[in-house]
């Protein structure tokens, strides 16, 4: 179970996971030890699943992105879900409620990447139907 020391640290990391602990440690007002520990236990226990990139507009202004939507044999959800984490263009992947099942967030280099990386998710077994819009603008940043 988390606390609300874990949800701050998790939010400071969600923020920055690159955050030094002693800067952690100061806005949390606990010892550098506390938050290490805190860390180590949110890993251990799946809470923390990763620590990621976060690429600046700059960079991703040239790819090519889009959503994917998804409807998928509710049979096959968890194997569709791991064969779409394994496509690298693959940014984002949410679970939906209604006639979508998926949707899927794609950034590739090139249309024909992104092309490529659209009909690997419809040639996962189970995935019944995709819509794929490209996105042109982001005008706002998560």
């Amino acid at each position: 179970m988390i606390d609300d020391l874990d949800r701050q640290l998790i939010s400071w990391l969600r923020f920055n996971s690159r955050t030094p602990i002693a800067v952690l440690a100061r806005e949390l007002g606990v010892n550098r030890s506390t938050v290490n520990a805190r860390i180590d236990r949110l890993v251990d226990t799946g809470v923390i699943e990763a620590f990621t990139i976060q690429v600046s507009d700059e960079v991703a202004r040239d790819a090519i992105r889009g959503v994917v939507f998804v409807a998928s044999d509710p049979a096959r959800g968890q194997d569709i879900i791991r064969a779409v984490r394994g496509i690298p263009e693959a940014e984002q992947l949410h679970s939906t409620l209604g006639a979508w099942d998926l949707i899927v967030h794609l950034s590739a280099r090139s249309l024909e990447g992104f092309d490529e990386a659209l009909e690997r998710i419809r040639a996962v077994p189970g995935v019944r139907d995709t819509q794929t819009s490209l996105l042109v603008n982001s005008l706002t940043r998560a």
